[in-house]
Protein backbone atom coordinates (compact mmCIF):
# COMPACT_ATOMS: atom_id res chain seq x y z
CA UNK A 1 0.00 0.00 0.00
CA UNK A 2 1.21 3.63 -0.80
CA UNK A 3 0.67 5.66 2.50
CA UNK A 4 -0.94 8.93 1.93
CA UNK A 5 0.64 12.40 3.55
CA UNK A 6 -1.89 12.79 6.03
CA UNK A 7 -1.19 9.24 7.28
CA UNK A 8 2.59 10.34 7.47
CA UNK A 9 2.27 13.03 9.58
CA UNK A 10 0.36 11.35 11.84
CA UNK A 11 3.34 8.84 11.74
CA UNK A 12 5.53 11.32 12.56
CA UNK A 13 3.88 12.94 15.36
CA UNK A 14 3.24 9.80 17.09
CA UNK A 15 6.67 8.35 16.43
CA UNK A 16 8.80 11.62 17.65
CA UNK A 17 8.86 12.82 21.34
CA UNK A 18 6.66 16.35 21.57
CA UNK A 19 9.70 17.35 24.03
CA UNK A 20 13.26 16.94 23.10
CA UNK A 21 15.36 18.43 26.09
CA UNK A 22 17.42 15.83 27.97
CA UNK A 23 15.36 15.53 30.81
CA UNK A 24 12.45 14.18 28.76
CA UNK A 25 14.07 12.69 25.73
CA UNK A 26 14.03 8.87 26.91
CA UNK A 27 15.36 6.85 24.44
CA UNK A 28 14.16 2.82 24.70
CA UNK A 29 15.75 0.14 23.49
CA UNK A 30 13.19 0.20 20.17
CA UNK A 31 14.51 3.63 19.62
CA UNK A 32 17.92 3.33 20.69
CA UNK A 33 20.17 3.55 17.00
CA UNK A 34 23.72 2.34 16.93
CA UNK A 35 25.63 4.37 14.40
CA UNK A 36 28.88 2.46 13.61
CA UNK A 37 30.52 6.19 13.95
CA UNK A 38 30.37 5.56 18.15
CA UNK A 39 31.37 2.10 18.26
CA UNK A 40 34.64 3.18 19.23
CA UNK A 41 32.60 5.74 21.99
CA UNK A 42 31.91 3.08 24.04
CA UNK A 43 34.96 0.82 24.19
CA UNK A 44 35.62 0.52 28.37
CA UNK A 45 39.24 1.14 27.32
CA UNK A 46 38.10 5.09 26.04
CA UNK A 47 38.32 6.74 28.90
CA UNK A 48 37.14 10.93 27.42
CA UNK A 49 34.51 10.77 25.19
CA UNK A 50 33.37 14.14 23.52
CA UNK A 51 30.19 15.19 22.36
CA UNK A 52 27.89 18.53 21.88
CA UNK A 53 24.89 18.86 23.68
CA UNK A 54 22.27 16.98 22.06
CA UNK A 55 24.74 14.55 20.53
CA UNK A 56 23.98 11.19 22.64
CA UNK A 57 26.12 12.08 25.89
CA UNK A 58 23.60 11.25 28.43
CA UNK A 59 21.80 8.58 26.15
CA UNK A 60 24.63 6.36 25.86
CA UNK A 61 25.67 7.01 30.14
CA UNK A 62 21.72 5.58 30.35
CA UNK A 63 22.74 2.42 28.18
CA UNK A 64 25.98 1.56 29.41
CA UNK A 65 24.48 1.49 33.04
CA UNK A 66 21.01 -0.55 31.38
CA UNK A 67 21.79 -3.97 30.81
CA UNK A 68 19.40 -4.54 28.57
CA UNK A 69 20.56 -1.80 26.64
CA UNK A 70 23.71 -2.68 26.91
CA UNK A 71 23.82 -6.22 25.55
CA UNK A 72 21.49 -4.54 22.39
CA UNK A 73 24.23 -2.45 21.67
CA UNK A 74 26.92 -5.11 22.36
CA UNK A 75 25.57 -7.01 19.55
CA UNK A 76 24.99 -4.46 17.40
CA UNK A 77 28.66 -3.18 17.73
CA UNK A 78 29.55 -7.03 17.23
CA UNK A 79 31.47 -6.09 20.89
CA UNK A 80 31.67 -8.95 23.23
CA UNK A 81 33.33 -7.36 25.63
CA UNK A 82 31.03 -4.66 26.00
CA UNK A 83 28.15 -7.43 27.10
CA UNK A 84 30.58 -8.74 30.02
CA UNK A 85 30.93 -5.11 31.43
CA UNK A 86 30.03 -4.48 35.18
CA UNK A 87 28.41 -0.69 35.08
CA UNK A 88 28.60 1.89 38.01
CA UNK A 89 27.11 5.23 38.23
CA UNK A 90 30.24 7.72 38.57
CA UNK A 91 27.92 11.25 38.21
CA UNK A 92 25.13 11.88 36.04
CA UNK A 93 22.25 14.41 36.15
CA UNK A 94 20.12 12.43 38.33
CA UNK A 95 20.17 11.93 42.28
CA UNK A 96 22.16 8.66 43.37
CA UNK A 97 22.98 6.61 46.00
CA UNK A 98 25.85 5.94 44.58
CA UNK A 99 27.50 9.51 43.92
CA UNK A 100 27.40 12.65 45.71
CA UNK A 101 25.00 14.92 44.18
CA UNK A 102 25.92 18.89 43.25
CA UNK A 103 24.39 19.73 46.65
CA UNK A 104 26.67 17.52 47.98
CA UNK A 105 29.64 17.89 45.93
CA UNK A 106 29.32 21.62 46.76
CA UNK A 107 29.42 20.52 50.61
CA UNK A 108 32.57 18.55 50.52
CA UNK A 109 34.15 21.19 48.26
CA UNK A 110 33.42 23.49 51.20
CA UNK A 111 34.56 21.15 53.74
CA UNK A 112 38.07 21.08 51.89
CA UNK A 113 38.24 18.11 50.29
CA UNK A 114 40.68 17.41 47.71
CA UNK A 115 38.74 16.64 44.21
CA UNK A 116 40.71 13.24 43.76
CA UNK A 117 39.33 12.01 47.23
CA UNK A 118 35.86 12.35 46.42
CA UNK A 119 35.98 10.54 43.49
CA UNK A 120 38.13 8.19 44.88
CA UNK A 121 35.62 7.37 47.37
CA UNK A 122 33.51 6.85 44.20
CA UNK A 123 35.14 4.69 42.92
CA UNK A 124 35.47 2.88 46.78
CA UNK A 125 31.64 3.06 46.91
CA UNK A 126 31.40 1.34 43.12
CA UNK A 127 33.73 -1.71 44.23
CA UNK A 128 32.90 -2.24 47.88
CA UNK A 129 29.21 -0.92 48.80
CA UNK A 130 30.83 0.82 51.78
CA UNK A 131 28.69 2.79 54.52
CA UNK A 132 28.45 6.14 55.98
CA UNK A 133 27.69 9.80 55.00
CA UNK A 134 30.01 10.89 51.54
CA UNK A 135 32.02 13.22 54.02
CA UNK A 136 32.81 10.28 56.32
CA UNK A 137 33.59 8.02 52.84
CA UNK A 138 36.22 11.05 51.35
CA UNK A 139 37.72 11.43 55.01
CA UNK A 140 38.30 7.47 55.32
CA UNK A 141 40.40 8.19 51.96
CA UNK A 142 41.99 10.81 53.00
CA UNK A 143 42.99 9.31 55.83
CA UNK A 144 44.03 5.91 54.85
CA UNK A 145 45.14 6.32 50.54
CA UNK A 146 45.71 2.23 51.30
CA UNK A 147 41.85 2.04 51.24
CA UNK A 148 41.60 2.79 47.45
CA UNK A 149 44.50 0.47 46.73
CA UNK A 150 43.13 -2.38 48.49
CA UNK A 151 39.56 -2.20 47.15
CA UNK A 152 41.28 -1.34 43.81
CA UNK A 153 43.43 -4.20 43.78
CA UNK A 154 40.35 -6.89 44.75
CA UNK A 155 38.34 -5.63 42.29
CA UNK A 156 40.67 -6.19 39.73
CA UNK A 157 41.53 -9.46 40.64
CA UNK A 158 38.20 -10.78 41.11
CA UNK A 159 37.47 -9.12 37.92
CA UNK A 160 40.13 -10.95 36.07
CA UNK A 161 38.89 -14.65 37.26
CA UNK A 162 35.36 -13.89 35.91
CA UNK A 163 36.68 -12.42 32.61
CA UNK A 164 34.24 -8.65 33.14
CA UNK A 165 35.53 -5.26 33.30
CA UNK A 166 34.16 -2.78 35.93
CA UNK A 167 33.31 0.64 34.44
CA UNK A 168 32.82 3.91 36.03
CA UNK A 169 30.97 5.80 34.38
CA UNK A 170 30.38 9.75 34.42
CA UNK A 171 28.12 12.45 32.50
CA UNK A 172 27.02 16.38 33.07
CA UNK A 173 30.53 16.81 33.97
CA UNK A 174 29.16 20.83 33.41
CA UNK A 175 26.43 20.11 36.47
CA UNK A 176 29.07 19.11 39.36
CA UNK A 177 29.32 22.77 40.44
CA UNK A 178 28.18 26.11 40.05
CA UNK A 179 31.58 28.11 39.97
CA UNK A 180 33.12 27.36 36.91
CA UNK A 181 36.72 27.00 38.36
CA UNK A 182 35.64 24.95 40.90
CA UNK A 183 33.82 22.71 38.34
CA UNK A 184 36.62 22.32 36.17
CA UNK A 185 39.06 20.83 39.35
CA UNK A 186 36.49 18.39 40.05
CA UNK A 187 35.99 17.78 36.94
CA UNK A 188 39.91 17.46 35.86
CA UNK A 189 39.35 15.05 39.10
CA UNK A 190 37.31 12.57 36.89
CA UNK A 191 39.70 12.81 34.30
CA UNK A 192 42.85 12.01 36.67
CA UNK A 193 40.85 9.10 38.34
CA UNK A 194 40.15 7.82 34.54
CA UNK A 195 44.03 7.78 33.75
CA UNK A 196 45.11 6.29 37.14
CA UNK A 197 42.95 3.56 36.79
CA UNK A 198 44.41 2.82 32.74
CA UNK A 199 47.87 2.87 34.28
CA UNK A 200 47.55 0.77 37.32
CA UNK A 201 45.21 -2.07 36.40
CA UNK A 202 43.78 -4.10 33.72
CA UNK A 203 39.92 -4.50 34.62
CA UNK A 204 38.66 -1.28 36.09
CA UNK A 205 38.08 1.50 33.71
CA UNK A 206 36.44 4.92 34.22
CA UNK A 207 34.39 6.81 30.98
CA UNK A 208 33.84 10.45 31.25
CA UNK A 209 31.41 11.64 28.54
CA UNK A 210 32.48 15.63 27.83
CA UNK A 211 31.48 18.71 25.87
CA UNK A 212 34.23 19.53 23.49
CA UNK A 213 34.35 23.26 25.27
CA UNK A 214 34.82 21.95 28.59
CA UNK A 215 37.32 18.97 27.57
CA UNK A 216 40.07 21.73 26.08
CA UNK A 217 39.49 23.73 28.78
CA UNK A 218 40.53 21.24 31.57
CA UNK A 219 42.75 19.58 29.96
CA UNK A 220 44.76 22.36 28.60
CA UNK A 221 46.41 22.46 32.32
CA UNK A 222 46.26 18.85 32.58
CA UNK A 223 49.69 17.09 32.98
CA UNK A 224 49.18 13.98 31.06
CA UNK A 225 46.38 15.26 28.98
CA UNK A 226 48.26 13.18 25.85
CA UNK A 227 47.57 10.19 27.50
CA UNK A 228 44.10 10.35 27.62
CA UNK A 229 43.81 12.77 24.05
CA UNK A 230 45.46 9.59 22.71
CA UNK A 231 42.43 7.05 22.60
CA UNK A 232 39.93 9.94 23.14
CA UNK A 233 36.27 9.26 20.87
CA UNK A 234 34.20 11.95 19.87
CA UNK A 235 30.17 11.12 19.09
CA UNK A 236 29.40 13.07 15.89
CA UNK A 237 26.48 12.43 13.05
CA UNK A 238 26.79 12.00 9.59
CA UNK A 239 23.00 13.46 7.66
CA UNK A 240 22.78 9.65 6.89
CA UNK A 241 22.82 8.16 10.31
CA UNK A 242 20.51 11.37 11.29
CA UNK A 243 17.86 9.93 8.83
CA UNK A 244 18.66 6.33 10.15
CA UNK A 245 17.80 7.54 13.18
CA UNK A 246 14.68 8.85 12.21
CA UNK A 247 13.96 5.56 10.44
CA UNK A 248 14.22 3.60 13.62
CA UNK A 249 11.55 5.89 15.51
CA UNK A 250 9.15 5.40 13.16
CA UNK A 251 9.67 1.97 12.05
CA UNK A 252 9.39 1.12 16.02
CA UNK A 253 6.47 3.27 16.69
CA UNK A 254 3.21 1.96 17.87
CA UNK A 255 1.32 3.82 15.36
CA UNK A 256 -0.96 1.78 12.82
CA UNK A 257 1.00 3.03 10.07
CA UNK A 258 4.30 1.99 11.14
CA UNK A 259 4.33 -1.42 9.55
CA UNK A 260 3.28 0.42 6.54
CA UNK A 261 5.74 2.52 6.52
CA UNK A 262 8.46 -0.62 6.83
CA UNK A 263 7.07 -1.92 4.03
CA UNK A 264 7.26 0.97 1.90
CA UNK A 265 10.43 1.80 2.61
CA UNK A 266 12.56 -1.20 2.47
CA UNK A 267 10.35 -4.35 2.47
CA UNK A 268 9.29 -5.13 5.68
CA UNK A 269 10.76 -8.41 5.68
CA UNK A 270 14.48 -6.54 5.56
CA UNK A 271 13.88 -4.94 9.17
CA UNK A 272 15.83 -7.18 11.93
CA UNK A 273 13.22 -8.04 14.72
CA UNK A 274 13.97 -9.34 18.39
CA UNK A 275 12.24 -9.29 21.54
CA UNK A 276 9.49 -6.10 19.86
CA UNK A 277 12.01 -3.81 18.24
CA UNK A 278 12.94 -3.59 14.76
CA UNK A 279 15.87 -2.61 13.73
CA UNK A 280 16.85 -0.43 10.44
CA UNK A 281 18.01 -2.88 7.42
CA UNK A 282 21.65 -2.10 6.97
CA UNK A 283 20.93 -0.87 3.54
CA UNK A 284 18.60 1.67 4.65
CA UNK A 285 20.90 3.04 7.07
CA UNK A 286 24.06 3.09 4.56
CA UNK A 287 22.56 3.49 0.88
CA UNK A 288 22.46 7.32 0.17
CA UNK A 289 20.11 6.59 -2.77
CA UNK A 290 17.88 4.46 -1.22
CA UNK A 291 17.81 6.87 1.71
CA UNK A 292 16.69 10.06 -0.69
CA UNK A 293 13.80 7.70 -2.04
CA UNK A 294 12.38 7.47 1.27
CA UNK A 295 12.67 11.14 2.51
CA UNK A 296 11.11 12.25 -0.45
CA UNK A 297 8.03 9.96 -0.10
CA UNK A 298 7.56 12.26 3.00
CA UNK A 299 8.80 15.80 2.22
CA UNK A 300 8.77 15.60 -1.22
CA UNK A 301 12.23 16.33 -3.47
CA UNK A 302 12.22 20.17 -2.97
CA UNK A 303 12.70 22.61 -0.91
CA UNK A 304 10.20 24.67 -2.94
CA UNK A 305 7.40 24.34 -6.34
CA UNK A 306 10.97 23.78 -7.90
CA UNK A 307 14.51 22.11 -8.10
CA UNK A 308 15.96 25.47 -7.73
CA UNK A 309 15.16 25.56 -4.17
CA UNK A 310 17.65 22.48 -3.39
CA UNK A 311 17.33 19.12 -2.47
CA UNK A 312 15.15 18.90 0.87
CA UNK A 313 17.35 15.32 1.74
CA UNK A 314 20.19 17.72 1.52
CA UNK A 315 18.70 21.02 2.84
CA UNK A 316 17.32 20.06 6.19
CA UNK A 317 20.53 18.55 7.84
CA UNK A 318 23.03 21.54 6.51
CA UNK A 319 20.37 24.05 7.85
CA UNK A 320 20.63 22.28 11.64
CA UNK A 321 24.50 22.10 10.95
CA UNK A 322 26.93 24.10 13.27
CA UNK A 323 30.02 25.72 12.19
CA UNK A 324 31.15 22.37 12.86
CA UNK A 325 29.60 20.56 10.59
CA UNK A 326 27.73 18.48 13.36
CA UNK A 327 23.82 18.66 13.69
CA UNK A 328 22.74 17.36 16.86
CA UNK A 329 19.98 14.24 16.39
CA UNK A 330 18.03 16.17 19.12
CA UNK A 331 17.34 19.24 17.13
CA UNK A 332 17.01 16.80 13.91
CA UNK A 333 14.72 15.00 14.90
CA UNK A 334 12.71 18.51 16.73
CA UNK A 335 13.01 19.85 13.29
CA UNK A 336 11.14 16.94 11.62
CA UNK A 337 8.03 16.85 14.50
CA UNK A 338 7.83 20.52 14.29
CA UNK A 339 7.42 20.42 10.56
CA UNK A 340 4.90 17.63 10.37
CA UNK A 341 2.47 19.84 13.23
CA UNK A 342 2.97 22.89 11.08
CA UNK A 343 2.15 20.70 8.02
CA UNK A 344 -1.00 19.52 9.38
CA UNK A 345 -1.98 22.55 10.93
CA UNK A 346 -1.28 24.76 7.55
CA UNK A 347 -1.23 22.53 4.77
CA UNK A 348 -3.21 19.61 4.77
CA UNK A 349 -3.95 19.68 1.82
CA UNK A 350 -0.21 19.52 0.57
CA UNK A 351 0.94 16.66 -2.04
CA UNK A 352 3.30 15.29 1.07
CA UNK A 353 3.23 15.01 4.57
CA UNK A 354 5.84 17.97 5.24
CA UNK A 355 5.24 20.89 2.99
CA UNK A 356 9.26 23.52 2.30
CA UNK A 357 7.70 26.06 4.56
CA UNK A 358 7.49 23.67 7.23
CA UNK A 359 10.38 22.30 7.35
CA UNK A 360 11.60 26.04 7.24
CA UNK A 361 10.00 26.36 10.68
CA UNK A 362 10.86 23.54 11.91
CA UNK A 363 14.99 24.67 11.37
CA UNK A 364 13.48 27.58 13.14
CA UNK A 365 12.27 26.18 15.97
CA UNK A 366 15.35 23.44 16.55
CA UNK A 367 17.31 26.93 16.32
CA UNK A 368 15.72 28.82 19.07
CA UNK A 369 16.25 25.35 20.97
CA UNK A 370 19.62 25.12 20.07
CA UNK A 371 20.27 29.11 20.88
CA UNK A 372 18.40 28.19 24.33
CA UNK A 373 20.78 25.43 25.09
CA UNK A 374 24.41 27.54 24.24
CA UNK A 375 22.95 30.57 26.59
CA UNK A 376 22.38 27.65 29.16
CA UNK A 377 26.13 26.46 28.73
CA UNK A 378 28.19 29.42 27.89
CA UNK A 379 25.87 32.62 28.43
CA UNK A 380 28.47 34.71 27.05
CA UNK A 381 28.01 33.48 23.94
CA UNK A 382 24.80 35.11 23.69
CA UNK A 383 26.04 38.37 25.30
CA UNK A 384 28.35 38.55 22.02
CA UNK A 385 25.37 37.76 19.73
CA UNK A 386 22.82 39.10 20.50
CA UNK A 387 24.42 42.92 19.67
CA UNK A 388 24.51 41.80 16.18
CA UNK A 389 20.46 41.28 15.41
CA UNK A 390 19.56 42.88 12.43
CA UNK A 391 23.11 42.59 10.58
CA UNK A 392 23.30 40.69 7.66
CA UNK A 393 26.31 37.92 6.87
CA UNK A 394 28.43 37.37 5.93
CA UNK A 395 30.23 40.48 7.89
CA UNK A 396 33.26 41.62 8.42
CA UNK A 397 35.16 41.16 11.52
CA UNK A 398 35.80 44.70 12.02
CA UNK A 399 32.20 45.41 12.08
CA UNK A 400 31.30 43.20 14.60
CA UNK A 401 34.36 44.49 16.80
CA UNK A 402 32.75 48.20 16.37
CA UNK A 403 29.65 46.74 17.33
CA UNK A 404 31.10 45.02 20.12
CA UNK A 405 32.97 47.79 21.31
CA UNK A 406 29.60 50.81 21.02
CA UNK A 407 27.79 48.35 23.18
CA UNK A 408 30.59 47.68 26.03
CA UNK A 409 29.97 43.90 25.51
CA UNK A 410 33.61 43.22 26.48
CA UNK A 411 33.42 45.75 29.59
CA UNK A 412 30.02 43.73 30.33
CA UNK A 413 31.89 40.43 30.25
CA UNK A 414 34.95 41.37 32.14
CA UNK A 415 32.12 42.29 35.09
CA UNK A 416 32.12 39.87 37.81
CA UNK A 417 29.54 37.71 37.75
CA UNK A 418 26.33 37.78 40.57
CA UNK A 419 26.67 35.86 43.08
CA UNK A 420 24.04 32.44 43.67
CA UNK A 421 23.21 31.93 46.86
CA UNK A 422 23.75 27.88 47.37
CA UNK A 423 23.10 26.07 50.75
CA UNK A 424 26.64 26.45 51.43
CA UNK A 425 26.32 30.23 50.96
CA UNK A 426 27.30 32.27 47.88
CA UNK A 427 29.54 31.61 44.85
CA UNK A 428 30.39 33.57 41.94
CA UNK A 429 29.22 31.38 38.65
CA UNK A 430 32.06 31.97 35.77
CA UNK A 431 31.12 31.35 32.49
CA UNK A 432 33.49 33.48 30.81
CA UNK A 433 35.31 33.25 27.59
CA UNK A 434 39.11 32.33 27.52
CA UNK A 435 39.94 36.01 26.79
CA UNK A 436 38.79 39.60 26.01
CA UNK A 437 40.48 40.35 23.47
CA UNK A 438 38.11 40.81 20.44
CA UNK A 439 40.37 38.50 18.19
CA UNK A 440 40.38 35.60 20.26
CA UNK A 441 36.83 36.04 21.20
CA UNK A 442 36.13 35.48 17.50
CA UNK A 443 38.49 32.67 17.64
CA UNK A 444 36.59 31.20 20.17
CA UNK A 445 33.33 31.38 18.57
CA UNK A 446 34.59 30.01 15.37
CA UNK A 447 35.99 27.11 17.53
CA UNK A 448 32.79 26.04 18.96
CA UNK A 449 30.72 26.67 16.47
CA UNK A 450 28.97 29.38 16.37
CA UNK A 451 30.35 31.58 13.53
CA UNK A 452 32.42 30.38 10.76
CA UNK A 453 35.40 32.37 8.46
CA UNK A 454 34.74 32.55 5.22
CA UNK A 455 37.75 31.91 2.61
CA UNK A 456 37.56 36.18 2.06
CA UNK A 457 37.90 36.23 5.82
CA UNK A 458 34.33 37.77 6.39
CA UNK A 459 32.77 35.89 9.39
CA UNK A 460 29.38 34.21 9.30
CA UNK A 461 26.89 32.44 11.23
CA UNK A 462 25.33 28.95 10.81
CA UNK A 463 21.26 29.29 10.29
CA UNK A 464 21.33 26.83 13.48
CA UNK A 465 22.41 30.19 15.38
CA UNK A 466 21.42 32.85 12.63
CA UNK A 467 17.79 32.38 12.72
CA UNK A 468 16.81 32.69 16.46
CA UNK A 469 19.51 35.33 17.35
CA UNK A 470 17.65 37.85 14.24
CA UNK A 471 20.86 38.19 12.01
CA UNK A 472 19.91 37.66 7.96
CA UNK A 473 21.29 36.74 5.34
CA UNK A 474 20.72 37.16 1.48
CA UNK A 475 18.74 33.71 0.34
CA UNK A 476 19.10 31.93 3.86
CA UNK A 477 16.30 30.90 6.03
CA UNK A 478 13.63 33.70 6.29
CA UNK A 479 11.16 33.60 9.86
CA UNK A 480 7.57 32.33 8.73
CA UNK A 481 5.32 34.64 9.91
CA UNK A 482 1.18 34.19 10.93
Amino acid sequence: MTIRPSQYRELVLAALPPATDNETFEVTRRTLYTPESHRSALDPDVTLVRGARGVGKSVWFGALLDEEQRKLVADSFRFARLARVTPHPGFGLRLSPHYPSESGLAALMAAGHDPDHIWSAVLVEALTRSSGSWNDKVERVRTDPQVVDAALSAADRRAAGLDITHLLVFDALDRLHADRSTNDRLATGVLKLGLRLRTTVRNVRAKAFVRPDMADRVLRDFRDASKLEANAASLSWTPMSLYALLFQWLGNSDHPHAKAFRKETNNDREWSSAAGRVTVPDRLGSDRGLQQKVVDAITGPHMGPNPKRGATYTWLPNHLMDGNHQASPRSFLSAVRHAAAESADHHGDHSHALHWEAIKVGVQHASRIRVREITEDLPWVSALIQPLAGQQVPIEQSAVVAIWDAEGTAARLAEPPPPTGDAQGEVSVRTGPRSLDPADLVDELIEIGVMTRRADGRLDLPDVYRVAFGLGRKGGVRRVSR
